[in-house]
C-alpha cells in the first residue's frame, strides 16, 4: 500500500553507507543483522581484523601461571563439617553422656531417651546436605564453548580454557565468559540485567568493559580478556553468595537460650545428684561393693534428662520439616527448615520488580496516532486504534483525530510487518501476538532492514514508501524539525511506565525495486520522514501482584519495590499495583541515596520505590533496615539480587531466577508465583504460634526437673522417679500431644517476646509439680511407715510421685490446649485415658516399671493427688493475678502521674 500523498511527497533516493570495517559484502553489517544475525554467522565469516591474538607459547605460559578461566565449585562447608556441627553439639553431648552412663548400669530401658540424638541429628544433616548440594551446583556462568583468536586463527574452545589476555569473539546470543575490554565492536549490545538489575540492554563501545555473566543480545565484538576464573566479576559474586549462612529463627534462638541456661545448671547439678544418690545408698564404698552405684547413677540421670527439653528440639525440627513438605505441595521449596517461621516475623518486604511484580514479558498496549495536520503532537481525542488483549494490563490513551481509517490501517499493517522479522525481539513478539489476535496478517515487503542495536531502529520498504520503527531519540535525531510536542507526549507515557516506540514514514522515497535494494544495503534515515504514530508497550504485571500486595498491607508488612530500572517506570508500576493502597507511592533514584548506613536507614523509612539500584546498594538497603530493627525479607531473580538475599533475614527467589540467586535463597517459589508468599507467611505463623504453645509444655518439665533435683540434692533423698517414668509421662503429656497441637491451624500474627511468654507460662506449672512431688517424697514415707532404702517401699513412692507428675502434666496440657470445647478437649481426655490404661497393660507396666497402687497405698495416692491439684490451682491463680497486675501497672502509673 503506497502512502505517497498521504504523508507528503517523496524525498529521493537514499544515501549510501560504507560497509563495516571496510569488509566485503559477505562480512558487512555485523550490527545490521541484529538479533540472531551474528548467531547464524559462522567463524569463517567474521570481520577481518589485523590482531593475531596470543601465540601457543603465550597461552602455555598463562596456563602454567594458573591464569585460566576455572573456578572452585565446592561450597564453604564439607560433609565432615556438616556432620560435626549437627552431631557434636552440646545438647547431644549431654544426652549422649547420660545415655552411656545408664547403659553402663545395664538398665537399657532407662536409656531410650537417647534415640532423640539420632533422629534430630539426622534431620539436621539431611537439611544441610541438601543446602550444600544446591550450593555446589551454583554457577552464574553457563557452560558453553567460546571462540578465541590465537596465532591469527579463530578457534573454538571450552570456556574453562580461556586464558588471561585472550582475544575473544562475543556474538549475539552468547554469554560473556570472562571480564574483558572491547577492542572492536560491531553494534554489540549486552543484557546486564542479571548483574545490575537494569532490564534494558546496554550498548558497548570500544574501550568499554564487559563483565562475565552478562549476555550479548545483538551485534558482535572482539574483546581482550582482563580477568579469568576467580578474579572475574561473576566468580566474585558467586564466591560471596556461596558463603554458607545458617538461618537462625526466633524459635531456634529461644530454644538455644534455654539449652545454654540449662547447661550451666545441669553440669554442677548432675555432679551433686550423683554424690547425693551415692550417699543415700550408704556412701561410695558401699555403693561399689554392693552394686548400688547403678541405681544411684540411674536416679541422677532421671534428673538430668528431665532438665533437658530434648523433645522440644526434635519437635521443632519435625515441625519445620512437615511445614516444608506442605509448602512443597504448593510449589514452594524451602531450602532451610528454620526459614519456615522467619517470614511470620517479617515487617519489611523488599520486592524486585522484574520477576516478582512483573514476569519479564512485554505486553503490547496500543497505537497512538499522531495525525497528519500536526505532526508534532495530538490535537484531540478519539478512539483507540488497537487495544491490548483482555486482562493484559491495557492502558487506555488518547488517539488523535484527523486520520482516516485507511491511514490507521496502513500504520497498523506497517507495525505488523516491521515486527515480523525472522527472530523478533520481546517487543516485536508482543506486537505480533496482539495484532494476530486482531486478525492482522503479514503482507509482502519490497525490502527489509532488520532491527539493529547499533541503530535502534528497523525499516521496511513497500510500494515506494519507507516505514521506520524504533527508539524515539535515534529516529528524531535523523529527522528534520524539533517535534517538541511529540517528545512531550512520549515523556508523558514513559512516566506512566510505558515503553514507547515511534513509527515514521518517508513516502515515495524508493521509486523502484533497485532503490529499495540500495536502501536495504545501505540503510539511513530520511530527514523529511514524518512521525505518524507511537507504539505503547509495557512489562506484563503478574495477575496476582495487586491482590498479594493488598494482603501484605492488611497484615502490617511494609512492601518496597527495589529495581535497576528508572524510578519513573518502577513508580508507575507500583501505582498500578497499588503498592501503598490509596496513597501515592514515594519513588526515588538510588543514585541520590546516602552511602552511610545510618543515614540510609532514615531515608528508607519514607521511600516506597527505588530505581537505578546497584547490587551493592540492595545489600546496603537491607543493612539499613536492620539498623532500625526491621525483620527483612527480599525477593529477587537476578544475580544482582544474590548478595541482598543473603543479607536479608529471609531470601526468596523465583523459580526462573539465576542459579546463584536460587542457591542462596532460603525459599524458592518454583513456579515463580508471587501469590504463594501469603501461604508461606501463614505456614510460618502456624509454626511460630503453635510451637510457642508446645514449648511451654516442654519447659514445664525442665522447671520441675531442675527444682526436684535441687530438692533431692539438698535433702539427700532418693530421686522420686526413674528415667523410664519420665519417658512414659513425657510421651503422653508432652511429646505426642505437642506434635498434634503443633500441626493445628493457627493464624495469629507474630508477637515479639516468645521466650519471655514461654518462661512466664512454664514457671507456675513447673513450681507446682516440683512442690507437690517433693512434699510427697519428704512426708509420705514417714506417714506410711515406709523405709525408702528397701526397693519395694521405694518403688511404691516412685509410683505415687510418677502418678502426681502425670496428673499435673495433664492439667498443664489442658491449659496449653485451650479452648477445650473442641477436638482439643477430646485430645486431653484421650491422653489422660491412655496413661491410665497403660498402667493396667502388663507389657507396658513392666517395661516402664509402673504399678497402679492398691489398698492403703491407693488411699494415700488419692489424698496426695488431691493436695497436689490444690497446690497447682493455687499457684496458677496467684500467677494469673500477678500477671494481670503487671499488665495494668503501666496504665495505673500513667494515671497517677
Amino acid at each position: 500500500m503506497s502512502t505517497t500523498g498521504m504523508f507528503g511527497q517523496g524525498v529521493g533516493q537514499v544515501v549510501g553507507e560504507t560497509p563495516v570495517n571496510g569488509q566485503d559484502g559477505d562480512n558487512r553489517n555485523a550490527a545490521d543483522n541484529g538479533n540472531g544475525g551474528a548467531q547464524r554467522r559462522s567463524a569463517n565469516r567474521l570481520p577481518r581484523i589485523s590482531e593475531t591474538g596470543l601465540t601457543k607459547a603465550e597461552v602455555a605460559e598463562q596456563v602454567a601461571q594458573g591464569n585460566v578461566n576455572k573456578v572452585d565449585t565446592e561450597s564453604s562447608r564439607s560433609f565432615g563439617q556438616i556432620i560435626r556441627e549437627n552431631v557434636f553439639t552440646l545438647f547431644n553431648a549431654i544426652i549422649f553422656v547420660a545415655m552411656v552412663l545408664v547403659l553402663l548400669t545395664g538398665q537399657w530401658k532407662d536409656a531410650v531417651f537417647g534415640l532423640v540424638i539420632i533422629i534430630n541429628s539426622g534431620i539436621g544433616v539431611f537439611t544441610e546436605m541438601r543446602a550444600k548440594h544446591t550450593l555446589d551446583k551454583l554457577s552464574i556462568l553457563v557452560a558453553s564453548r567460546s571462540l578465541v583468536r590465537r596465532d591469527g586463527q579463530d578457534v573454538e574452545i571450552e570456556h574453562e580454557q580461556i586464558v588471561l589476555g585472550d582475544l575473544l569473539w562475543l556474538r549475539s546470543g552468547e554469554q560473556v565468559p570472562a571480564d574483558a575490554t572491547i577492542v572492536h565492536t560491531w553494534g554489540l549490545e549486552l543484557d546486564e540485567s542479571m548483574l545490575t538489575g537494569e532490564s534494558r540492554t546496554v550498548k558497548k563501545g570500544e574501550g568499554s568493559e564487559v563483565y562475565s555473566g552478562s549476555n550479548a543480545t545483538s551485534g558482535m565484538a572482539l574483546v581482550r580478556v582482563d580477568a579469568v576464573g576467580e578474579q572475574g566479576y561473576a566468580a566474585k559474586l558467586t564466591a560471596k553468595a556461596k558463603v554458607y549462612k545458617k538461618t537462625v529463627s526466633d524459635l531456634s534462638r529461644g530454644i538455644n537460650t534455654i539449652l545454654k541456661v540449662m547447661t550451666v545448671i545441669v553440669i554442677p547439678l548432675c555432679i551433686l545428684l550423683v554424690a547425693s544418690q551415692i550417699r543415700t545408698v550408704g556412701g561410695w564404698q558401699v555403693a561399689f561393693s554392693t552394686g548400688a552405684w547403678r541405681s544411684a547413677i540411674v536416679s541422677a540421670v532421671a534428673g538430668v534428662v528431665g532438665m533437658i527439653p530434648e523433645g522440644l528440639v526434635l519437635l521443632t525440627s519435625l515441625n519445620f520439616a512437615i511445614a516444608a513438605m506442605r509448602l512443597a505441595r504448593q510449589h514452594t521449596l524451602v531450602q532451610e527448615l528454620e526459614s519456615v517461621e522467619t517470614l511470620a516475623r517479617v515487617d519489611a518486604l523488599n520486592l524486585d520488580k522484574t520477576g516478582t511484580i512483573t514476569d519479564g514479558g512485554i505486553v503490547f498496549n496500543q497505537v497512538v496516532m499522531l495525525g497528519t495536520s500536526d505532526v508534532v503532537g495530538p490535537s484531540a481525542d478519539a478512539d483507540i486504534v488497537v487495544d491490548a488483549p483482555s486482562g493484559e494490563n491495557a492502558v487506555h490513551a488518547s488517539v488523535t483525530v484527523g486520520t482516516t481509517d485507511d491511514e490507521k490501517a496502513a500504520v497498523v499493517q506497517a507495525l505488523y510487518d516491521l515486527s515480523n522479522e525472522e527472530n523478533p525481539n520481546g517487543t516485536g513478539a508482543a506486537v505480533l501476538k496482539a495484532l494476530n489476535a486482531k486478525g492482522v496478517r503479514d503482507e509482502p515487503v519490497d525490502a527489509r532492514v532488520p532491527f539493529s542495536s547499533a541503530r535502534k531502529w528497523s525499516a521496511i520498504v513497500r510500494g515506494g514508501d519507507i516505514w521506520y520503527m524504533g527508539a524515539l531519540e535515534m529516529l528524531f535525531s535523523g529527522f528534520a524539525g524539533e517535534h517538541t510536542a511529540a517528545k512531550n507526549m512520549v515523556a508523558k507515557y514513559a512516566n506512566q511506565g510505558m515503553r514507547v516506540l515511534l513509527i515514521a514514514c518517508a513516502p515515495g522515497s524508493c521509486a523502484d525495486a533497485q532503490a529499495a535494494t540500495a536502501f536495504a544495503d545501505n540503510p539511513c534515515l530520511i530527514s523529511a520522514s514524518r512521525p505518524v504514530a507511537l507504539v505503547l508497550c509495557q512489562e506484563h504485571i503478574r495477575n496476582d501482584a495487586e491482590e498479594t500486595l493488598a494482603w501484605f498491607r492488611d497484615q502490617g508488612v511494609r512492601c518496597r519495590i527495589i529495581s535497576g530500572d528508572s524510578p519513573a517506570t518502577v513508580g508507575a508500576i507500583a501505582k498500578t499495583v497499588r503498592l501503598t493502597g490509596d496513597r501515592e507511592p514515594v519513588a526515588m533514584d538510588a543514585r541520590e541515596l546516602p552511602s552511610d548506613v545510618k543515614k540510609l536507614s532514615t531515608v528508607m523509612e519514607n521511600v516506597d520505590v527505588l530505581g537505578r539500584v546497584l547490587p551493592e546498594q540492595k545489600k546496603a538497603i537491607v543493612e539499613a533496615l536492620h539498623e532500625t530493627k526491621h525483620v527483612v525479607a527480599m525477593t529477587g531473580d537476578g544475580v544482582n539480587d544474590a548478595l541482598a538475599l543473603k543479607e536479608a533475614d529471609l531470601g526468596i527467589a523465583m523459580g526462573n531466577a539465576a542459579p546463584a540467586t536460587k542457591a542462596v535463597a532460603q525459599v524458592v517459589l518454583v513456579d515463580s508465583k508471587f501469590s504463594h508468599l501469603p501461604s508461606v507467611v501463614a505456614r510460618g505463623r502456624q509454626v511460630m504460634a503453635n510451637m510457642e504453645r508446645v514449648s511451654s509444655l516442654f519447659l514445664v518439665k525442665t522447671v520441675y526437673s531442675a527444682l526436684i533435683s535441687l530438692g533431692v540434692v539438698c535433702t539427700f533423698i532418693p530421686f522420686p522417679y526413674l528415667p523410664r517414668h519420665i519417658t512414659y509421662i513425657g510421651a503422653l503429656t508432652i511429646g505426642m500431644p505437642a506434635f498434634i497441637l503443633a500441626l493445628a491451624p493457627n493464624s495469629r500474627r507474630y508477637i515479639p517476646g516468645f521466650l519471655g511468654r514461654v518462661v512466664r507460662f512454664a514457671l507456675p506449672g513447673g513450681i507446682a509439680v516440683a512442690l507437690s512431688v517433693l512434699l510427697t517424697a519428704w512426708t509420705l514415707p514417714g506417714l506410711m511407715g515406709w523405709n525408702v532404702s528397701k526397693p519395694g517401699d521405694l518403688l511404691k513412692l516412685r509410683d505415687i510421685c510418677a502418678i502426681i507428675v502425670f496428673v499435673l502434666g495433664i492439667l498443664v496440657m489442658a491449659r496449653v490446649a485451650q479452648p477445650l470445647k473442641s477436638w482439643r478437649g477430646v485430645l486431653v481426655a484421650a491422653f489422660a485415658a491412655a496413661g491410665l490404661i497403660g498402667m493396667f497393660i502388663p507389657i507396658v507396666s513392666d517395661f516402664f516399671e509402673l504399678q497402679f497402687p492398691t489398698g492403703w497405698t491407693l488411699v494415700a495416692t488419692l489424698i496426695v493427688l488431691a493436695l497436689s491439684i490444690v497446690i497447682f490451682a493455687g499457684i496458677q491463680t496467684i500467677a494469673d493475678l500477678f500477671g494481670r497486675l503487671l499488665a495494668c501497672r503501666p496504665v495505673f502509673m500513667k494515671r497517677k502521674r
